[in-house]
């Protein structure tokens, strides 16, 4: 265990990274997907399950933990790890997309963001500084920055808005934030579709000289090419010796094609929410466990798996859960779901370390189309 909070490059294969962030409450092996505990819990897991499947750290959300149960309740608890029963690294994002994404109404000025919440119509004041202080007293350990995060497609001019916007915060959530040992605030690089907006966001987010640095504003619908031509713009503009996390991706694909162009974290809904709708994510494909074809099909998802869920269960029972509204169902593909995302990182990481990451990468998509279902 460490008082501080580093990051530590391990090896490079070409532009793919594998890394370590030390914390007080433990090591983050990277890459590292991060399972999304929006509300303080991972939907239909129970946490030690979560711990099990090898997850260093789990996410929490600003916007909707203000909201219920509310952030000094949750302060006079504990904290979030106590309250939740997990005593390893937590990141909390600033609740800025969600502000923008569910909120039924807000008002952005320089000051922040006013919204009437979605829960119960109350209306909230989010600052830079508050969003900082809430995370302070859910006590996550990597805190983000408040930013706007402008939906795409969108006008230039309203994308350099957005994104200089989020710099000027950038600086208030760095003053609040202060000096917190074994903590840190990350900067989220803004700038849409725009590569030379994305370069100078980037650029000035480095000269802050942050613990960390995320990109937003992506995996909002855009083509994969778009993102990708974003990371490949943006990643070397970045500091080489800070994490770097890719916000809300994403398919294994997407992980597979942003690690090769030097993200460090991921994190995304997607495992879980499919889980809950009937989709496995295997080795060999993606599963869709309502189709008609598994009602008597006996073979688990994937006999070679250490995941009980993966291996013990037959498809034509998880069919039955599913069709059924059992749920069951949604916690075994969920556990599932999460053991095939957290077993992908771990052999991107050996890979990496094997410098044969492109190879490794390679036969992963081999084996998706060789699968059950189409690559993913």
């Amino acid at each position: 265990m460490t008082d501080a909070f580093s990051f530590h490059l391990l090896a490079r294969d070409g532009e793919a990274r594998r890394g370590e962030i030390s914390t007080p409450r433990g090591t983050i092996r990277t890459p590292a997907f991060m399972p999304v505990g929006t509300g303080g819990t991972v939907k239909a897991m129970y946490l030690d399950q979560v711990r099990a499947l090898g997850s260093d750290i789990i996410l929490g959300n600003t916007y909707h933990l203000m909201l219920r149960p509310g952030a000094e309740r949750v302060a006079r608890l504990g904290g979030l790890h106590e309250f939740a029963r997990w005593p390893y690294p937590i990141l909390t994002d600033s609740g800025g997309f969600q502000v923008m994404s569910l909120s039924a109404l807000r008002k952005i000025t320089e000051k922040g963001v006013t919204f009437r919440s979605h829960v119960d119509g109350q209306v909230f004041d989010m600052s830079p500084e508050r969003s900082i202080e809430i995370q302070g007293l859910l006590d996550s350990d990597i805190q983000m920055q408040l930013d706007e995060c402008v939906a795409l497609p969108a006008d230039e001019k309203e994308i350099a808005r957005a994104m200089e916007l989020s710099l000027r915060w950038a600086e208030r959530c760095k003053t609040a934030f202060g000096d917190q040992p074994g903590k840190a605030m990350f900067g989220i690089v803004q700038g849409g579709d725009d590569l030379k907006l994305r370069e100078s966001s980037a650029s000035a987010l480095a000269a802050m000289d942050l613990k960390g640095y995320a990109v937003g504003g992506l995996a909002v619908g855009e083509p994969q090419e778009v993102m990708l031509e974003v990371l490949a713009a943006t990643c070397p503009a970045l500091p080489s010796d800070k994490p770097r996390y890719l916000m809300g991706v994403g398919t294994p694909d997407d992980i597979l094609r942003s690690v090769e162009r030097g993200v460090d974290m991921f994190d995304c809904v997607m495992p879980t929410r499919a889980g809950r709708h009937g989709l496995a994510f295997t080795r060999r494909g993606k599963i869709n466990l309502k189709n008609a074809r598994h009602a008597e099909d006996p073979r688990p998802l994937d006999e070679e798996s250490d995941c009980p869920a993966t291996r013990d269960y037959s498809r034509a029972y998880l069919h039955h859960l599913v069709k059924s509204g059992e749920a069951l169902g949604g916690m075994l593909l969920t556990w599932n779901n999460l053991a095939y995302y957290q077993g992908l990182m771990a052999d991107i990481r050996t890979a990496i370390e094997a410098g044969r990451f492109a190879e490794r990468a390679g036969e992963i998509r081999e084996e998706w189309v060789r699968g059950d279902m189409p690559a993913l």
